[in-house]
């Protein structure tokens, strides 16, 4: 049993909406469906009946479909001929040509627009979802029930078009059935080394398909043992119904790809990307794969990263891997996406030059302009590990001749693991909005990602997946809005936060007026509130090694020399300016200036920049200690007000998500006290300093 989230169409609209949904569907048959994807349309027209059973309570008596080869002229005049009641309003599917569509493109993949048809007379009065292909069909049909239901009201659009030509989800999926970094219970992809494709990967298709997502890699990008064979007879006949199934909905299916397959595959010698027999067998080999599996989008690789095989050990760069790979797949269309999640695990932490936030840049920067134009670079929106600040990855806005991706992480690694409410969709509007000044215009990260500033073809935005086999898909049920939160931002860069949060209640939640502003507090607070019983000014880590959850102030796993914050009895943080690592000289100058100097540099990112003593003073007035004591102490107080919030809709919640979400957010505050009195007992130890409130600290 599963739920099902924001698609679950409950309650009441009002009348005028409604009679809409009660009238007239319409379909299209013959010509239309061989330039629409046929499945794709049906799927549309199904969701718009699922809707409507919802509103109405029951079943429509009849659904009436009018079948039409040729355009809306024709179903115009069948509008005018009949006499009946039930033709005068209704929800129209409507395939645009291109060539027929004078008023502005919709020839975008996955474009569309939402307008009302209203006849001088008022003997008709439709709203027409308007789409020259299929995907725009799909999405135009989920943004008209979205307004139904999030407005009450249906309003004409203009045509809408995907900010991103990649929009895409990155499983963490092993194939005995476990998830790495997944806090929501099993894969639904994978059991017992065996691919599932049911009922709920169909529901899982719909659920992406609604915000927007056109791009799913299934498995982890750590591939290893049976996983290795996914590219191999063995799997080929379900991979190819996943495809298919997925293809029904606008999403193309992705892989992640083992390097050394030539090796552990195909039984080579090695794996270096130049030498004939591994090129040669990895050219068979997509041979095989894309006759098996047409819709096949392309794989992801991690490469010579945390114990990875790649190009390194064959003296050979990134740039030769991927394009080796990139070259042998192009003739079917597919796409090599290869991660910059590159650093060296057993580097020596006692060097002060050494700084795992440079690897990032150290390692692609000087490949710029040598990958294919099907190569896309995957790049985490921090040169780091998906801490809960950081700097955005100085990578962006330095390529200027390569096709690249921002990754985000929807699953909660380091901001509570699903355990914790951490709504961050603010923190990935933040990084689409950074302005890295490689032009004068143009030169956010979300212009980059659209290939806007310097013309990129293949370009997007992932993030990895947090959902499993629980019966809510996230563990946490207000987990949900990161993922529904990352499919609409990344369709929509201009949508904002609480614009977001505010859907996604609307869409899975009571419609009333407490539920809205009760939750809506919450989340938009949690990333903040998180922050502040954690990590201090952008200094992170500061966890249990290896699963990454609890404090654990000196914790950081590969520092074997000391801690990774450099905490001493002074002070604490790292020098990564020009006098210390040397990685604030990465960013374009207007970032690396307002980064090298502590007057400029943001308070939230001070730590990370500069060692700063305990008795300096922050912009806020606060010495740095004092910052350190009162953040952790408000980030308690703040989950009590969650609490207390929530606590509020008992009885307007059904019984069993108001407990889920209860006991998550009591786990939740005692983790939270439990972070305020190891890092300020920490802290006090270290420096001596009392609080300057007298308040208890261990």
């Amino acid at each position: 049993m599963y739920f099902k989230a924001w698609l679950n169409y409950d309650g009441e609209l009002n009348e005028n909406v409604r009679d809409y949904f009660q009238a007239v569907f319409s379909n299209y048959e013959s010509n239309v469906f061989s330039k629409v994807n046929r499945q794709m349309y049906l799927h549309a027209m199904e969701e718009v009946k699922a809707a409507a059973n919802s509103f109405l309570g029951k079943k429509p008596d009849e659904y009436d479909f009018i079948m039409n080869e040729e355009n809306f002229t024709v179903i115009e005049e069948k509008y005018e001929n009949t006499e009946e009641q039930k033709w005068k309003r209704g929800i129209l599917l409507y395939y645009v040509p291109e060539n027929q569509d004078n008023e502005e493109s919709l020839s975008t993949d996955g474009a569309y627009e939402i307008k009302q048809y209203l006849d001088e007379e008022k003997r008709f009065d439709l709203w027409t979802v308007r789409a020259s292909g299929g995907r725009g069909i799909l999405y135009g049909t989920y943004a008209l029930i979205r307004q139904a239901i999030c407005d009450g009201k249906l309003t004409d659009t203009g045509v809408v078009k995907p900010s991103l030509a990649l929009r895409m989800l990155n499983h963490w999926d092993n194939l005995d059935g476990s998830i790495e970094r997944g806090y929501s219970g099993n894969s639904f992809f994978f059991s017992k080394n065996q691919i599932l494709v049911d009922e709920r990967t169909a529901f899982y298709a719909r659920l992406l398909a609604s915000v927007g997502i056109n791009g799913v890699v299934i498995n982890n990008v750590n591939v290893k043992d049976m996983a290795t064979r996914l590219i191999s007879p063995l799997y080929y006949a379900k991979l190819r119904e996943m495809s298919e199934l997925f293809a029904g909905y606008g999403i193309q299916l992705f892989m992640s790809l083992n390097f050394a397959a030539p090796m552990e595959l195909g039984g080579l010698s090695g794996c270096d990307p130049l030498a004939e027999d591994v090129v040669r067998w990895w050219k068979e080999k997509m041979q095989e794969v894309y006759r098996e599996i047409p819709n096949l989008g392309g794989f992801l690789v991690k490469a010579d990263s945390e114990g990875r095989p790649g190009p390194f050990t064959y003296g050979r760069t990134h740039a030769d891997g991927a394009n080796m790979l990139a070259k042998e797949i192009a003739p079917y269309g597919g796409l090599i996406i290869w991660r910059c999640f590159v650093y060296n695990c057993k580097q020596d932490w006692r060097d002060k030059k050494t700084d795992r936030a440079r690897a990032g840049y150290d390692n692609f920067m000087p490949l710029d302009g040598k990958f294919l134009d099907n190569v896309i670079l995957q790049i985490k929106n921090g040169p780091m590990d998906f801490q809960v600040r950081e700097p955005i990855s100085p990578l962006f806005g330095g390529l200027r001749s390569t096709n690249q991706m921002l990754e985000v992480q929807i699953a909660q690694e380091y901001t509570g693991q699903q355990r914790h409410v951490c709504y961050l969709v603010p923190m990935w509007k933040e990084a689409l909005d950074f302005h890295t000044y490689c032009k004068e215009s143009d030169d956010r990260v979300q212009d980059i990602i659209k290939g806007k500033t310097f013309g990129g073809r293949n370009c997007g935005m992932a993030g990895v997946a947090n959902t499993g086999d629980d019966p809510n898909w996230t563990g946490h049920d207000l987990a949900a809005a990161n993922l529904y939160g990352f499919g609409r931002l990344s369709f929509d860069n201009n949508l904002s936060s609480e614009e977001i949060a505010r859907e996604w209640i609307s869409m899975t939640f009571p419609r009333t007026p407490i539920v809205m502003s009760n939750l809506l507090y919450i989340l938009m607070n949690s990333w903040s509130t998180y922050e502040h019983y954690t990590s201090p000014l952008g200094i992170g880590w500061m966890v249990n090694p290896s699963y990454h959850y609890g404090p654990n102030v000196d914790g950081y796993e590969y520092d074997r020399w000391g801690t990774y914050h450099r905490a001493d009895c002074k002070g604490i943080g790292i020098d990564r300016t020009s006098k210390g690592t040397g990685y604030s000289t990465q960013y374009q100058k207007q970032n690396a200036m307002m980064y090298e100097d502590v007057a400029t540099c943001p308070d939230e990112l001070l730590l990370f920049f500069h060692r700063i003593l305990y008795t300096d003073r922050l912009k806020s007035g606060k010495t740095l200690i004092q910052h350190i004591y009162d953040t952790h102490f408000e980030g308690v107080e703040e989950v009590k007000e969650f609490i207390r919030l929530f606590c509020q809709l008992e009885g307007v919640l059904s019984e069993d998500v108001f407990q889920r979400i209860l006991n998550r957010l009591t786990e939740q505050l005692s983790s939270a006290e439990e972070w305020r009195d190891v890092v300020n007992t920490y802290f006090y130890r270290k420096s001596g300093i009392e609080d300057e409130k007298s308040r208890e600290i261990y």
